[in-house]
């Protein structure tokens, strides 16, 4: 495969990716951070640094606004739920400071 075709293969499955994402609201980003150690706003800041190294500078909120696709306070008041106690836990377990 060549460096381009893998470009556009990868390009690809982010936005399945992140497509995926916005039709699943239903999963908070705590429930993501505990099974798999990122969340939206890790997917949002790492476009963010990604656009940096090219030399492009995206404030927090627009990085935030592509991924979620609306802009962040929106998606959580419509969305986002009090995590639960078990939640926490289980995110303070796995993400010691």
């Amino acid at each position: 495969m060549n460096q381009q075709t893998q470009l556009e293969i990868e390009a690809a499955t982010y936005r399945r990716l992140i497509h995926h994402l916005r039709k699943r609201s239903d999963v908070q980003n705590i429930d993501m951070m505990n099974l798999a150690g990122f969340c939206r706003n890790c997917l949002s800041r790492w476009y963010a640094e990604a656009a940096a190294e090219k030399g492009i500078h995206l404030e927090k909120t627009e990085a935030r606004e592509i991924v979620y696709g609306m802009p962040y306070n929106q998606w959580v008041e419509q969305y986002q739920i009090e995590a639960s106690p078990e939640q926490v836990a289980a995110f303070n377990k796995t993400h010691k400071r």
